[in-house]
């Protein structure tokens, strides 16, 4: 009858596929004539053409066998189990597909519309678009271990951008973020005499800063890491707020006395 590559046209699929299916049992393997050849009946052809139609329907491989030897009631059940898992990947690559849509705005990706509202805030009063990267990678962090407290959280932050000096520290960091003058430029003196000024303000106070809202050690060893892995400019910055009576970053501590 009809040689492997003749079956394979007739059926519309490929030698490979039909040789997939025998290795795999889906389809048998006749025996070789006497001339050495593997010749292939009607019912091979009638079998393929059925492996065709369902593979190409969606029908996994692993369940192709035991459909083409259901009888109706079983094969019908067979068929709804199916189509429910293909609902089911449907709903997780429509998911998968609005994911990545948003990668173009990452902001909306990764954190709540609180900390985003924030992020555009920052470039609204001239922040660089390094100085919010910075931002964000920090506020990942936050939300992650915090997500009941970030609206909290984002309220008090939004509330400190009504301050001018606060303002002047965002542009400052930028332009120093922006710049290549390295761990020695004149701004970082600036900067840490700005946040040396708000640290004073909110200790004289007793504001609340972001180190009291929990007691996670983790977190904040994080989110210090993230400062000093950001380049030697950070570790500067730490020098300079010590020489001003402040030691640490994110959870910034008072010294009894500044260094002489």
């Amino acid at each position: 009858m009809l040689t492997i590559g003749q079956l394979a046209a007739y059926a519309g699929v490929t030698v490979r596929a039909v040789r997939h299916y025998h290795q795999i049992g889906l389809l048998p393997e006749p025996e070789r004539d006497a001339s050495g050849y593997r010749r292939y009946g009607a019912t091979a052809v009638v079998s393929l053409i059925k492996i065709r139609i369902l593979a190409n329907a969606g029908v996994p491989l692993s369940a192709i066998g035991q459909m083409l030897d259901a009888d109706a009631s079983a094969f019908a059940e067979a068929v709804q189990r199916i189509d429910s898992h293909l609902r089911d990947e449907i709903e997780r690559l429509e998911t998968s597909r609005k994911q990545i849509a948003q990668l173009a705005a990452w902001d909306s990706l990764a954190l709540p519309p609180e900390v985003t509202s924030y992020l555009d805030r920052l470039r609204e009063i001239g922040a660089s678009e390094r100085m919010v990267e910075a931002e964000r990678s920090g506020w990942i962090l936050v939300a992650a271990r915090w997500p009941e407290r970030i609206r909290e959280i984002m309220a008090g932050k939004h509330a400190q951008l009504d301050d001018p000096q606060l303002v002047r520290l965002y542009r400052v960091l930028s332009e120093i973020l922006e710049s290549d003058a390295g761990d020695d430029d004149p701004r970082l003196k600036e900067a840490a005499d700005i946040m040396a000024g708000l640290l004073e303000q909110a200790y004289a106070s007793g504001e609340l800063n972001l180190g009291e809202v929990a007691p996670d050690d983790l977190a904040f060893e994080l989110l210090d890491a993230l400062a000093v892995e950001s380049g030697p400019r950070a570790q500067r910055m730490l020098d300079l707020m010590r020489k001003r009576g402040w030691t640490g970053w994110i959870r910034p501590e008072r010294l009894a006395e500044p260094p002489g």
